[in-house]
This record gives structure tokens, sequence and C-alpha cells, in this order.
């Protein structure tokens, strides 16, 4: 720990960014923050997303590994082995670095070792609702539906404390203690240590969206969003600002990183879908240019830009996606894939912000056309969508997080090095 000119207290922050675009993208707004109230703030994330992170002006640390592969699209065993190996290794190497804190996302969940390892303190900063509550059944898991209060509470802790995912997952931990030179513990001790010391989680998300469930113990806090930065020097494409001023408001379809394995599939089932409500849109399906006259497709756009230029948003549901469709004020339709997504979809429908979600297993031209055409002309909709992102666009999700840092004491120094 060093100290600022001024006086207050300037930390060296390791932020753990496991996953895909979605995971690492909001830990940059976050990480501006934190870098503005006088701490250096470093992101660990795969190499693809590197220029999220230099672009907000923040350090990089890079993770090998490619999670596409083994966290989207079609499971493959043998893919999410090698990727976990690589994981397991390159967050072992993050314990050689200098650091006094280390803020962990919820894929980053190993890195609770490496804190351990480096003897510095931790804290959880999840982009997802995943601790046991009786509010809603486990975010991450199959269960879609209520298991009672009970039934919900039960079926998430069993995922903290059971090696849950079987043996894909059951050894990661063993193998990371293993591999830093640390004692055995079982998820279930692990569990019991994070609830006993209160470890300190911070969720990346609007209390409008989630509301805090009243059984969480003190410590797990909903704080409002951590909004992504623009790419340093973004400029919208003439192309896309001459689309979106030619003909009528046209409406938003994208994938997320599911998009790119098959994305010849999923822009022919897009324009379908525009063709058949006889909408103008904006696709996001890996693919780029003029398709029609009507329909555009686009490489990345930040979504803050785009989406309040849109009548709707039809997506994947990613945390991070859905929020910014809800800062837009537009109507959605909910197209959720894998993981959490069911549970995003499923709070735009409470909310009154969407129409019925569609999974995307059922997703056809006809029913995509069905719902847009919904959420495009009932008023309501937008009227409903458009008094929510007033209340979130004035939340600071960051000022807690940037507070608890900052009242952190360190008291050991910079970290040590396992030895």
């Amino acid at each position: 720990m060093t100290n600022r000119d001024d006086g207050g207290i300037r930390m060296r922050v390791l932020i753990i960014g496991v996953g895909t675009r979605g995971d690492v993208a909001p830990y940059t707004g976050l990480g501006m923050r934190l870098r503005e109230a006088g701490h250096k703030v470093t992101i660990a994330a795969h190499k693809p997303y590197a220029e999220l992170v230099t672009d907000a002006g923040l350090e990089y640390l890079p993770l090998p590994g490619d999670p596409l592969p083994a966290l989207t699209g079609r499971f493959s065993i043998s893919a999410f082995k090698e990727y976990s190996e690589q994981l397991v290794e390159g967050l072992a190497e993050i314990a050689e670095q200098e650091a006094d804190l280390l803020l962990l996302g919820m894929a980053g969940a190993l890195g609770y070792h490496v804190a351990e390892a480096m003897g510095v303190p931790s804290m959880g900063v999840h982009l997802q609702p995943v601790d046991p509550t009786g509010d809603f059944p486990p975010v991450m898991s199959l269960f879609q539906r209520s298991l009672g209060r009970w039934g919900n509470r039960r079926a998430a802790r069993l995922a903290f404390e059971l090696p849950a995912a079987g043996p894909l997952l059951a050894g990661l931990s063993t193998k990371m203690r293993a591999r830093l030179g640390l004692p055995p513990m079982t998820p279930r001790a692990l569990y019991r240590r994070r609830e006993s010391t209160r470890w300190p989680v911070f969720h990346g998300v609007s209390p409008l969206v989630v509301p805090r469930p009243a059984d969480r113990r003190p410590g797990l806090e909903i704080t409002g969003y951590w909004w992504p930065l623009r790419p340093r020097g973004w400029q919208p494409d003439p192309v896309l600002l001459d689309f979106l001023t030619s003909g009528p408001t046209p409406v938003f379809v994208g994938f997320g990183s599911l998009a790119g394995a098959r994305a010849e599939q999923y822009t022919e089932l897009a324009v379908d879908a525009l063709r058949r409500a006889g909408l103008r849109g904006v696709l996001q399906t890996g693919l780029r240019g003029h398709l029609s006259d009507d329909v555009l497709a686009v490489g990345d756009v930040p979504h803050d830009w785009l989406f309040p230029r849109l009548a709707a948003v039809a997506h994947h549901c990613g945390g991070g996606t859905t929020g910014s469709g809800v800062r837009a004020g537009v109507p959605a339709v909910a197209v959720p894939v894998m993981n959490d997504q069911p549970f995003w979809a499923a709070r735009l429908m409470a909310l009154g912000v969407a129409p019925a979600a569609i999974p995307f297993r059922r997703l056809t031209p006809a029913r995509l056309a069905t719902a847009l055409t919904t959420a495009v002309t009932d008023p309501a909709y937008r009227l409903r969508a458009q008094a929510l992102s007033v209340r979130v666009s004035a939340e600071d999700g960051a000022a807690p997080v940037v507070e608890a840092v900052n009242q952190l004491r360190v008291t050991h120094g910079p970290g040590r090095r396992p030895g």
C-alpha cells in the first residue's frame, strides 16, 4: 500500500474478470471509478478482451485460454477440461503479482484461493445474484420455476456446498489449492468460512431490477449497475447513422457471444422475422453490412449509444445487455439461451418491459416476429421501460464498492508471494 500526496489511501486493486465479453465489460466502468478514487487498478481477463481494459486506461493482465468454446454454444467436455486447466494455471500465476486487494467476479471464484495464497483480502463483485435466497430459484441452475422458499434456498446452498457440477468442476478448487500450496478445503468448508466471516459481495445490478432479498445476510449488497466504458475515441459508423435516420425507427436483434458460432443461421432467422413483422432492423449476429434496404448487420457498437435510438431490443438476456436495455428505456424481447439468461428474462417480464420470453431452443421467425410486433405496438411496454430507465439511470452502482475499498485498511503491506 502506498499513500497519495493528499493523504488518501492508494491501493493496488486486481479485478479478476473470468468469462466472455459481458463478464469483463462492466469491470471497466467499476475500475475507472476506483482509479478516479486514487487506486491503481488492473483487470485480469482473457486475451480477446484486452482492448476493453486498455481502452479504459486500466492495466491489463492476460489470462490463458479461450472461454467461448467452453462456455457457449454446444457444450464440449474436452473443451471445458482444457479451458479449466488453463484457467487454474493462469490464476495460480496471478499469485505472483503484487496487489493489496482482489475483486472477484463470480466466474473468477477460484480467485478466493489466490487471495489467500497472496495473503491479501478479497471481495466479490458479482454480476449475478447467486447467493441463496427464498425469493427465487438458483440463478445459474436448471430450475426456472420457484421451488418454494425453503426449496429455493436449499438448492442454491447445495450449489455452494457440494462439488455441484459433478466431476467437471469438483476438482477445480482442489487443484487450485494444491497448485498454490494451500491446505485442502471442501466446498462446504469454504462456503461456511465465507458465511462466518461475512465475506463481502457487491452485485452490479440495479435493486430496481432485482430487489435485495430480505433473507440475505449482511455483506451481500445490490448496488446498481457498473456501466461499461465506450472504446476510446469511438465514433459511430456513418453507414449506421444513415440507416437509423433513413426510415421508421428500427429494432435490434442480437444473441451475444453465441452468435459467432452460427452467424448465417441466426441472421437468416432474424431477417425472416423482421420481414414478417414489417420492421426495419439492426442485427448483431456475426455478419456486417446491408442485408437489404431494411436490415443492417453491425459489429460491436456500444449499447449505451445504440439502444436508445431503437424501437425495441431483442437479445439473449445476458446480464450486461439486459441492463443496457433497461437503461435505454426501450421495450425488450427476451430470447434466453443458457446459464443466468432465463433469470434475467423472467425479471424483464416481471417488470412489464417485455412480453413473454421465447427460449432460444424454441425460437422461430414467426415467434420472434410476433414478439417484436407486440413490443413495438403496445405502448404500455415503452411507458414502463421509460419510467424504469429514469430511476435506474439515477443510481450510482460503483459508489458502494469505491467506499468499501477506500475504507479497507490493509495492515500487511503488499501481497506476499507464496513460497
